[in-house]
């Protein structure tokens, strides 16, 4: 590390301990690779406060490129336990506005020309401020009204230096802690790293933008702001300027409550289930309504993707939750997560079960969806399963979809508003007035094993065809005697070429052959050979289980 990393080290240290963390600091050894130890005194408050806040607070003292990790942990159930993930929610960025000038010098480096020759006019006074870019109101030479999204000169190599200094911390903890969940350290920060990355290009950004606007053509509750491209770089995104008011903050009658939220769970369907790209953070303050009662969604840096088969996926686990089969939302979980070992599905699927039939009590209008989705996916970490960060994007997208419909309309009959969406779902698979509960979660798990058994069917014929299937009997006792087995002949084979090199040495003595300078070389060379062979004995004795799986394996496949 360099002097800057030291330095930057020493205080992620230092404002670690202070909440609370000293023990970890001390684990992972940031002291003895500074030099020395700082004395630091936590405050009763931090003694008092949960672990996820403490977490929360730490990252929020550590700067901008720390709370956008927490900003992206957020949003990633299947890295963190819930509790975390509900405190790194909360995480705001609070950062002064860049100066105009700054604003100006961006624009000019990024797209090559001065403002005054891009903008008729732009708005000295931020809309935001956060801490990747700030937001302005501008007017285009043509006269549109445009709002232009700047990044702060200097935030990406700030955000490398801190990833340099996080990998290292990283590498740190994971030599001291035993259990490091689903991803380890170093996992997380690679996740951070292509998320924030993404984020950093505005070019990204834009793409996603007009993928929706091309989406939504034809829905007119739903509008998409415009990119500028000629406007719009790397750095600097220029969008057209959308006037409403947030949803939270709107003056709406019942009817209009009503029919936006029709509209959202509309447009919520249409994302997922046609166009297999959605919104990845649908929050109040990235949802406008216009003054004839259209909804406009904002900010497209963080957007989730969906193949078919993940849609097929998905509407079966819908399907299995809502019959409560957890046969088969365990095996479904399982199939689409990458476990780190093999799991116990017995136990994956009875604490499923369990869930279910807590947050499944009666009818579907009563389910719960952050509490129910945020247990599944506590769940696959507790069993080690990891579950493709689109699913996990899904749930906290689903989480605040739902969040803002129950405000919007706390009266809505969710089971009446989803009901026509499941039909038209399952049409063309199955017609469910003419099916019962039992046939359906039948068929269900027909379908879920007939999705299985052509691909595994397909890779033993393979095997079988290359010559490359072969059928294993273990048992641990049988691998043990055998592994004793091989030791024992082992030790008798050095153990017998000990003792002949020992016969020998001694007739050689009493014969005298070979002499050279009065001393029997074979004698000799006897001896040193049989002391050889002893060696090896002894050393197997004490070190072989340590090799026996590797140097016997070996040594017997070349006497074959």
């Amino acid at each position: 590390m360099i002097l800057q990393d030291l330095n930057r080290v020493r205080q992620i240290a230092v404002i670690a301990a202070r909440h609370g963390f000293a023990d970890l600091t001390e684990r992972a050894g940031l002291w003895r690779m500074l030099g020395r130890k700082e004395k630091v005194e936590v405050s009763p408050e931090m003694q008092r406060a949960s672990t996820a806040r403490r977490f929360r607070m730490l990252l929020n003292d550590l700067g901008p490129s720390f709370v956008k990790l927490g900003q992206i942990l957020s949003t990633r159930g299947d890295l963190l336990p819930a509790e975390f993930v509900d405190e790194l929610a909360m995480l705001q960025d609070q950062v002064e506005p860049i100066p105009l000038e700054q604003v100006h010098a961006q624009i000019r480096e990024s797209l090559g020309k001065d403002v005054q020759d891009l903008f008729a006019t732009i708005d000295p006074t931020p809309l935001a401020a956060a801490s990747i870019a700030q937001v302005h109101r501008a007017v285009t030479k043509a006269g549109d009204e445009v709002v232009v999204k700047v990044q702060r000169p200097g935030i990406s190599e700030r955000i490398d230096s801190d990833l340099t200094v996080l990998r290292s911390l990283a590498r740190l903890l994971e030599a001291v802690i035993e259990e490091t969940g689903v991803y380890t350290p170093s996992g997380i920060v690679d996740e951070f790293d292509k998320a924030i990355h993404e984020e950093l290009d505005f070019v990204n950004e834009a793409s996603n933008i007009r993928a929706f606007l091309a989406n939504h053509v034809d829905r007119p509750y739903l509008k998409i702001p415009r990119v500028y491209d000629e406007l719009s770089s790397r750095k600097v995104l220029t969008l057209e300027f959308i006037r409403g008011v947030k949803i939270s903050q709107a003056k709406l009658t019942e009817d209009e409550r009503k029919q936006l939220a029709k509209n959202i769970v509309e447009g919520s369907f249409r994302q997922l289930f046609d166009d297999g790209l959605f919104h990845g953070d649908p929050h109040p303050g990235n949802i406008l309504v216009l003054e004839d009662k259209r909804l406009a969604l904002l900010d497209f840096g963080v957007v989730g993707r969906l193949t078919k088969p993940m849609q097929e996926t998905l509407v079966m686990l819908c399907l299995a939750v809502a019959l409560k089969d957890s046969d088969s939302v365990a095996r479904i979980l399982y199939r689409v997560g990458v476990p780190d070992a093999r799991a116990n599905l017995a136990g994956f699927r009875n604490d499923i079960e369990g869930i279910l039939g807590q947050h499944l009590p009666t009818t579907l209008g009563e389910v719960d969806a952050r509490t129910l989705l945020r247990d599944l996916l506590d769940l696959a970490v507790k069993y080690r399963i990891r579950i493709p960060k689109e699913y996990a994007l899904l749930s906290r997208a689903s989480v605040s979809t739902e969040g803002m419909l129950r405000s919007l309309y706390p009266e809505m009959n969710i089971l009446e508003m989803v009901l026509p969406y499941a039909k038209e779902l399952l049409a063309g698979r199955y017609d469910p007035s003419q099916l019962q509960g039992g046939l359906m979660r039948t068929l269900l798990r027909f379908q879920s094993l007939a999705t299985d058994l052509p691909t595994q069917l397909s890779q033993i014929l393979l095997d079988l065809e290359s010559g490359k299937f072969t059928v294993t009997v273990r048992a641990d006792q049988f691998d043990k005697l055998n592994e004793n087995l091989r030791t024992v002949a082992i030790i008798a084979f050095l153990g017998l070429c000990a003792c002949g090199f020992i016969v020998g040495a001694f007739l050689s003595f009493a014969q005298k052959p070979w002499m050279y300078r009065e001393v029997p070389v074979l004698g000799i060379l006897g001896i040193a050979l049989a002391a050889a062979f002893a060696g090896g004995v002894f050393t197997w004795y004490l070190f072989g289980s340590r090799f026996r799986k590797v140097s016997v394996s070996r040594w017997l496949k070349k006497r074959r």
